[in-house]
């Protein structure tokens, strides 16, 4: 590994990382167990639905030929309940009492409402009165309307939501072929670190990164395995990470990426043959950021600072753990928001600013969240955008349009054939 630092453009960055080669791995799992996960094969129907001509109402099951523009009689010769099947045959001027979600019988066509007639008896016959014409398939849903047998209702890498549990449901997939979690491991460096059940002592600081992005890494649909704090010793640091290396698909670690004297991951990437796919990425926080490949396995080495691990892992571990399960969307949603307040143009790096979103008269707004700094921890907990200002001449200005990406869940949608 070189040690010269050149800075590349965030878009380039990300570009060497989801250009780089993936393994994708599929399990199956339970329907129970499928809700969040990515589907891993299209999602084929293999009958009609509704599977047989179904009355949406209570009422009577009738032929709409026995109406006409005046009163007409119907006698009544049996009654139909859901999850029931009527085996006699129905003539002219005959009806069926019927339910909800029950098969019409294979004469009838239409389903007058209970509410919408009269009955009466008549010789120990019970008969309905229907006041006016009914239309053909009043009140039916017919076999094959909503889909038919064969038809690819939705699209592998679709994340798999209450409403597809219910399609698969539909359809007896006792049994769902999903993306296989990877396993991303969670390795934080330096000797100022405390585990977060320790006393505070002088000088030394909760090891907050390391669980910041075990939630992370859960919200985005892997497996996070802390494997504790690396010392500021080099070959200890560099066993520890061999040892990691040998349990997990992806390895994150949390500082030692900079120029200081305990900066040790560039020596450790070097000492792997790993191959380093950048140093330095134009942007702040993160600037340090730097990502490597050792075969199939990536390692990231991210900022020892809050902001700019938490910004690091979004851009570019959170695709690449997406693209493995087979997700159809790698990367963060991007919108166009309003400033409500001024910020000073960026001169050589694209700032990123933890921002929250706001609405009115039909816009949405964006501001800033707590202080601006790449330590800041609050500022995270706040947003739910990250603000883009791309180096400018001119400041921003309250008012001005940019781009922001959401944080927030509910972005995924459906792919659906």
């Amino acid at each position: 590994m070189t040690d010269i630092r050149t800075a590349i453009a965030i878009g380039e960055a990300i570009r060497r990382v989801m250009d780089s080669q993936f393994e994708n791995k599929t399990e199956y799992v339970p329907l129970a167990e499928a809700h969040g996960r990515f589907l891993a094969e299209n999602v084929i129907a293999d009958q009609d639905v509704p599977a047989f001509n179904r009355s949406l109402y209570d009422g009577y099951a009738i032929r709409s030929e026995d109406t006409g523009d005046g009163p007409v009689s119907l006698e009544v010769i049996g009654e139909i309940g859901a999850g029931h099947v009527f085996s006699g045959k129905v003539g002219a001027f005959q009806s069926v009492r019927i339910m909800t979600g029950a098969p019409l019988p294979e004469q009838c066509n239409a389903v007058v409402m209970l509410e919408h007639v009269e009955s009466y008896t008549k010789n120990g016959v019970t008969y309905i009165t229907v006041k006016e014409k009914v239309p053909h398939g009043m009140h039916v849903f017919f076999k094959g309307k909503e889909l038919q047998e064969g038809t690819c209702i939705v699209k592998k890498g679709t994340l798999i939501t209450p409403g597809i549990v219910a399609l698969l449901a539909t359809f007896g997939y006792s049994m769902v072929l999903v993306g296989k979690r990877p396993i991303i491991g969670v390795l934080a460096t330096g000797d100022e670190l405390l585990e977060i059940d320790e006393p505070l002592i002088l000088g030394k600081i909760r090891n907050s990164n390391s669980y910041m992005l075990l939630a992370q890494i859960d919200k985005t649909g892997g497996d996070g395995v802390y494997l504790g704090n690396l010392p500021d010793d080099l070959e200890k640091s560099f066993a520890a990470v061999q040892e990691a290396l040998a349990k997990v698909d992806v390895l994150i670690t949390t500082g030692g990426v900079s120029v200081g004297d305990y900066d040790y991951m560039p020596d450790i990437y070097k000492r792997l043959g790993a191959n380093v796919l950048f140093n330095k990425v134009a942007m702040r926080p993160g600037s340090v950021t730097t990502v490597a490949k050792r075969g199939n396995q990536f390692l990231f080495g991210l900022s020892g600072n809050p902001s700019a691990s938490y910004i690091g892992f979004e851009l570019f571990v959170r695709p690449v753990i997406r693209k493995s399960l087979g997700s159809g969307h790698h990367h963060l949603k991007s919108i166009k928001a309003i400033l409500t307040e001024n910020y000073a143009a960026p001169k050589a790096f694209s700032q990123l600013i933890r921002t929250k979103i706001h609405y009115g008269n039909a816009k949405i707004y964006v501001s800033s969240v707590g202080l601006n700094m790449s330590g800041s921890i609050t500022s995270l907990a706040g947003a739910d955008s990250l603000l883009i200002l791309p180096p400018a001449e001119e400041s921003y200005k309250q008012g001005d349009e940019v781009d922001i990406l959401l944080l927030s869940e509910g972005q995924e949608q459906a792919f659906f054939c």
